[in-house]
C-alpha cells in the first residue's frame, strides 16, 4: 500500500495539470474568438449604421414623395376650376355686359350661378374677380371686387407678365368680409376678351384655404426635429410654420443649392453648427418644391427601430463563428484524448473485457487509472442499456412526431391571421382584410386538423377560397363558378350539397387542378382572361368532379402524358406547382383503386376540361384521424 503521502500529490499533480490546460484553453478562447468576434462586431456596426442611415433617409423620401402627391392633387384641382371658368364664354360675356343697372344686375346674377357652381369644388375656398370700377357690382367685396385693389399686390406685375396663364401666389394673409383673416393660396389669370386682346375684363382668382395644405403637411412625420416649408423656383418661401418668413428669400445658401439641384433627393447639409438631411420633391402643379429639413440626430432614433434586426443578424454571425471556432478547438482536444482512448482500446482487445476487470484493481492512481475505470463503468452501463434499447427506440419516435407536430401551431396561425385581419379593419384597409380573411380559410381547410381525408364540402370550399385570393391577385383576369348536380337533388340544388359530406375524398386533389387551369389555362391564352367552372355532380353512390376552363387548351398527347409522367413541381417563376396532376392522379388510385383517377380532355385554342370520379365509400377511423 502507497503512503498516504504519495497518493495526496498524485491528485494535486492531476489538479495543477487539468489547470494549466484550462488556461491554456482560455487564452486560445480569447485569441480564437473573442478579438476576432470583437472586431467583427465592429465593422459590422460601422457599416450597418450606414446602411440604416441610408435606408431612414429613402424611408422619408418617400414619407414626402406622398405628401407631394396629395398636395398635387389639391392643386391641380384648383387649376382645373380655373381652367373651366376661364373655358366658360358666359364669363366674359358677362363681363363686357353694357353699363345699365338691368343689365349689370342680371349679369350679376349669372356671374354668380357660374361661380356657386365652381365652388362645388371642396377644394375651392372663394372665387374672385377683379373688374373695372364701372360695373356696379365691383364693390360688392364678396366675390367682385374692383380691379386697382389688386394692382399695389407684388405679385400683380407676375399676373400681367403670363397674360392669360396661370400664376400661382405663395401664401399670404386675406382678410374677407364674411370671415375675416385668412391665410390663402391664389390662382390668378388675366381674363381677356379674344375679340379685343387690349382689353382687360378683369382678374380671375381662386383661392384655397392654406390650412388644407397644412393639414396635408401635417401628415409627414419624420422625427420630432423637423421643418417642412415649401419653396418658390426663385428661392421665396411660399409656406412656412413661421408665417413672418413667408414671401422672404431662404437664408440659407447650401440648402437653395441642394434643393435646385435635381427634381427630389435626399442631401446632407453641415452649415455652421447645423448637420442635417434636407430632404425634398417637386410639386408638378404649381413647380413649387417641397422641402423637410431633419437634423442628423434625429435619424438615429428612426434607425433604433432597424436595428433589432441588425442585432439579430449580428448575434446570428456571432453565433456561427463561435461554433466554427469552437469545433476547431474541440478537434484538437479530441485528437489528444484519442490517442489515450486507443492505449484502452488496445488493452481491452489483447486481454478482453475481463481482463480489463482484473487490471482495474491493481493499476496504480493516476490519469490511466482514472479513464480505465470510466471505461469499465461503460462497459457494465452498455450493457444495462441494450436491455432498455427498445423502449428508448419507441420513445425517441415518439418524440420525433411530437418535434414535428410542434412546427406547425394552426392555433397560433389563425391567431395571428386574425389579429393582423382586425389590425386592416381598424385602419379602413378592407381589402387587406379580405385578402387576411381568404388567407386564414385557406390554410384551415388545407391543415384540416392533420386529416388526409376531407368532405367534398370542404374541398370545394378550399378551391373556391384559392381562386378568391387569385381573383385578388389577378383582378378582373377571370371569373369562376362552383355548380352542384344530383340525380335526385331539388331544383336550388340544396340536397345535392347536404349530400356531398357523404362523400370523402383525399385531401387537395382540386387545389392542384383549378391552378393549372388558371396558370397553364387562362393565364397564358392571349387575353390572359377566361371562366373556370368547378361541377360537382352526383349521381346514385358516384361523385364526379369536373374542372373546366375556356383557356389556352392543349395537345390531347401532352394532356395524356401529365398523368404518365411526373414532371417538375415548380413553375418557370420559383414559386407554386405546375403541372402535379401526376400525383393527384396517384392519389387518387390509392384512395379508390386502379379504375379511378383523373381523365383529360383538351385541344388548343378550345380549354381543359379534367375530370376526378369517386365511389361512396366509409372512412375507417385510421384515415379519418390521420
Amino acid at each position: 500500500m502507497r503512503p498516504f503521502k504519495t497518493i495526496n500529490w498524485n491528485y494535486l499533480s492531476l489538479i495543477f495539470r487539468g489547470a494549466m490546460a484550462a488556461r491554456l484553453w482560455l487564452v486560445a478562447y480569447a485569441v480564437l474568438i473573442i478579438i476576432p468576434a470583437s472586431i467583427f462586431l465592429y465593422l459590422y456596426s460601422q457599416r450597418y449604421s450606414h446602411i440604416l442611415e441610408e435606408e431612414v433617409t429613402r424611408t422619408m423620401l418617400q414619407t414626402l414623395k406622398q405628401a407631394e402627391i396629395n398636395l398635387d392633387h389639391q392643386f391641380n384641382s384648383i387649376r382645373d376650376t380655373s381652367n373651366s371658368l376661364f373655358t366658360n364664354p358666359n364669363l366674359l360675356k358677362y363681363l363686357k355686359v353694357a353699363a345699365t343697372p338691368a343689365d349689370q344686375l342680371e349679369a350679376l346674377k349669372e356671374l354668380r350661378y357660374i361661380i356657386d357652381n365652381a365652388k362645388t369644388n371642396l377644394n375651392v375656398f372663394r372665387v374672385r374677380i377683379y373688374v373695372d370700377e364701372d360695373k356696379l357690382f365691383s364693390h360688392e367685396k364678396f366675390n367682385f371686387f374692383p380691379l386697382d385693389s389688386i394692382q399695389s399686390r407684388p405679385w400683380y406685375g407676375e399676373i400681367a407678365e403670363a397674360g392669360g396663364m396661370m400664376t400661382w401666389t405663395g401664401a399670404y394673409l386675406e382678410n374677407y368680409i364674411d370671415v375675416g383673416e385668412t391665410y390663402i393660396f391664389s390662382n390668378l389669370r388675366m381674363l381677356r376678351d379674344p375679340d379685343h386682346y387690349d382689353i382687360l375684363p378683369g382678374v380671375l382668382s381662386v383661392d384655397m384655404d392654406v390650412r388644407q395644405v397644412d393639414s396635408i403637411l401635417s401628415t409627414i412625420q419624420l422625427n420630432k426635429d423637423q421643418t417642412v416649408y415649401m419653396l418658390a423656383p426663385d428661392g421665396k418661401i411660399v409656406l412656412h410654420s413661421d408665417k413672418k418668413l413667408l414671401g422672404t428669400k431662404l437664408s440659407s445658401t447650401a440648402v437653395l443649392n441642394a434643393v435646385q439641384t435635381n427634381a427630389e433627393g435626399v442631401s446632407p447639409i453641415a452649415e455652421g453648427n447645423r448637420d442635417l438631411y434636407v430632404v425634398y420633391t417637386t410639386i408638378n402643379a404649381t413647380g413649387w418644391k417641397l422641402v423637410a429639413e431633419v437634423p442628423k440626430k434625429g435619424i438615429n432614433s428612426r434607425a433604433v427601430s432597424l436595428n433589432q434586426f441588425s442585432s439579430v443578424a449580428t448575434l446570428t454571425g456571432v453565433t456561427v463563428m463561435f461554433l466554427i471556432l469552437v469545433f476547431i478547438l474541440m478537434a484538437f482536444i479530441v485528437q489528444g484524448m484519442n490517442r489515450r482512448v486507443q492505449t484502452v482500446i488496445r488493452a481491452i482487445k489483447r486481454e478482453g473485457l475481463e481482463g480489463l476487470e482484473d487490471r482495474s484493481g491493481t493499476m496504480a492512481i493516476g490519469d490511466f487509472k482514472v479513464l480505465e475505470n470510466s471505461v469499465d463503468h461503460l462497459i457494465h452501463r452498455v450493457r444495462d442499456l441494450m436491455e432498455e434499447t427498445y423502449t428508448t427506440k419507441v420513445q425517441e419516435r415518439e418524440a420525433q412526431l411530437r418535434a414535428l407536430q410542434a412546427q406547425i401551431n394552426p392555433h397560433f396561425l389563425y391567431n395571428t391571421l386574425d389579429t393582423i385581419n382586425w389590425i386592416a379593419i381598424g385602419r379602413g384597409a378592407q381589402d387587406i382584410s379580405q385578402m387576411i380573411d381568404s388567407l386564414a380559410k385557406y390554410f384551415r381547410l388545407s391543415l384540416n386538423k392533420g386529416k388526409d381525408v376531407v368532405t367534398v364540402t370542404d374541398e370545394l370550399e378550399l378551391a373556391k377560397v384559392y381562386l378568391e385570393i387569385q381573383q385578388t391577385r389577378f383582378p378582373k383576369s377571370f371569373e369562376f363558378a362552383i355548380v352542384i348536380q344530383s340525380t335526385g337533388s331539388s331544383e336550388d340544388g340544396t340536397d345535392a350539397a347536404a349530400e356531398l359530406s357523404a362523400f370523402f375524398i383525399p385531401k387537395l386533389t382540386l387545389q392542384p387542378i383549378v391552378e393549372n387551369a388558371l396558370l397553364h389555362g387562362i393565364r397564358k391564352s392571349k387575353g390572359k382572361t377566361g371562366t373556370i367552372t368547378l361541377t360537382a355532380a352526383i349521381d346514385g353512390d358516384e361523385l364526379t368532379l369536373t374542372v373546366r376552363d375556356d383557356g389556352i387548351g392543349m395537345e390531347p398527347a401532352f394532356a395524356q402524358s401529365l398523368l404518365t409522367e411526373p414532371r417538375p413541381t415548380m413553375r418557370s417563376d420559383g414559386s407554386g406547382s405546375s403541372y402535379g396532376l401526376y400525383n393527384v392522379n396517384e392519389r387518387i388510385k390509392l384512395f379508390t383503386g386502379e379504375a379511378q383517377g383523373l381523365f383529360i380532355e383538351s385541344q388548343l385554342g378550345e380549354g381543359t376540361t379534367i375530370t376526378a370520379r369517386f365511389p361512396r365509400r366509409p372512412i375507417s377511423q385510421k384515415e379519418h384521424l390521420s
